[in-house]
């Protein structure tokens, strides 16, 4: 059941009721998309969230010719451009499918609607708090962290992600060169 695996995805964070998920379960609608779908496209607004029941996403920016990957997400995991989702603002971010995807989408007006119980609010909340935490840590380990480190640190996370993101992904997703993360891998395999 998807409420039971929305549960186990966010009791990392904190342990709500069965029913608190079912409740948001009842708000969502199950989506596909194909690979390399854009589900919003830069320069506009997020009108949704999102949880991955299977597949893979990712959020880019473009700069100077190239998408710069800022994140990739997989199976049980939420996410949407929370910059725009907040402020109601348009970003300059662009969330695609990295392959086909079946996701669960909840509309901005449902995620009102959520915010407005009590457990609602609770878990905005602490998934706001997770997510700064979580990005900051990104940040921290880009300055402190040597591209090898970052990328075993990646690959015990997800370690079916070389099969199932492209290596230009992968590579700007850790801020390196599709050439110097093709040596890094070359290094690790010959260990």
């Amino acid at each position: 059941m998807i409420e039971n695996r929305l549960k186990a995805s966010f009791d990392k964070y904190f342990n709500a009721p069965i029913e608190v998920w079912q409740a948001f379960e009842i708000l969502c609608e199950p989506m596909q998309f194909k690979k390399n779908e854009i589900l919003k496209h830069a320069n506009e607004s997020e009108k949704y969230g999102y949880f991955i029941v299977k597949g893979s996403c990712g959020v880019f920016i473009w700069k100077e010719n190239n998408y710069v990957c800022l994140d990739l997400m997989f199976e049980d995991s939420f996410f949407a451009d929370y910059m725009s989702l907040i402020t109601n603002e348009v970003s300059p971010l662009e969330t695609i499918a990295l392959e086909d995807c079946e996701l669960l989408r909840i509309s901005k007006v449902n995620i009102q609607k959520l915010k407005e119980t009590p457990y609602g609010m609770l878990l905005f909340l602490i998934s706001a708090e997770s997510t700064f935490v979580e990005k900051q840590q990104q940040q921290i380990d880009l300055m402190l962290k040597t591209a090898e480190q970052r990328y075993l640190d990646l690959l015990e996370k997800h370690p079916n992600i070389i099969l199932r993101t492209p290596q230009k992904h992968l590579a700007s997703y850790l801020g390196i060169t599709t050439q110097s993360l093709s040596r890094i891998r070359r290094k690790i395999t010959s260990v």
